[in-house]
């Protein structure tokens, strides 16, 4: 049976703006209110939260949101047009997003990332803010991620790390330094290397 509710979800928890034909899960959580007094969900036109998804209070989207199962979106996150968070994949708040972002299973975006238009993030990468976990206070920086940038599989993006516009980090790469834009970065720790004729171009996200 069909467990979306077309317009009215039934797990919405606090103030919630759904745009025309949205559709959200009877299982899903939308504007789950984590303090006292926080502030509106908004989703634009056509938006899908499939089961399992929770989309903190605070958070606003474009036309076209889509999330797979299990997806989970915190607070102060703005989001454009046409952005996919994939099934398990996490972000975890105070981070921006552009429009025709494809975000995969599995991915971790920490808080104070900012991801610019047309980014695809494969299967189980992961991004990071903390360059001294536990070991040390410090400032959370998230990497920032140009137009048109793909992230491979499985790949790891270190705090603070530029990539630039149509950059490319193949799989399971560990990126430890800023990539210029149209760069290919590959290996453990990842080395720069000119962008192979196929891969010199735009990504086109739907």
């Amino acid at each position: 049976m069909d467990d979306l509710q077309r317009n009215a979800p039934a797990s919405t928890v606090t103030n919630v703006e759904l745009g025309p034909r949205s559709t959200v899960s009877e299982r899903a959580t939308v504007g789950y209110e984590y303090a006292e007094g926080a502030g509106a969900t908004v989703l634009g036109a056509d938006a899908t939260v499939r089961s399992g998804s929770i989309v903190y209070a605070d958070v606003r989207a474009g036309d076209g949101f889509t999330t797979g199962h299990n997806a989970l979106v915190r607070e102060g996150t703005e989001l454009g047009d046409d952005v996919l968070v994939g099934t398990n994949s996490v972000i975890d708040g105070e981070t921006t997003v552009g429009s025709h972002v494809s975000l995969q299973t599995n991915v971790y975006v920490p808080r104070e990332t900012a991801i610019g238009d047309g980014v695809f993030v494969g299967p189980g990468a992961v991004l990071t803010n903390d360059p001294y976990p536990v070991r040390r206070n410090g400032d959370l920086e998230g990497p920032t991620l140009a137009d048109s940038v793909s992230i491979g599989a499985n790949a790891t993006v270190l705090p603070g790390v530029s990539v630039g516009e149509r950059a490319f980090v193949a799989a399971g790469a560990v990126v430890t330094d800023d990539v210029p834009p149209e760069t290919l970065a590959a290996g453990v720790p990842a080395e720069h290397r000119d962008l192979p004729e196929p891969l010199d171009d735009s990504n086109t996200i739907a």
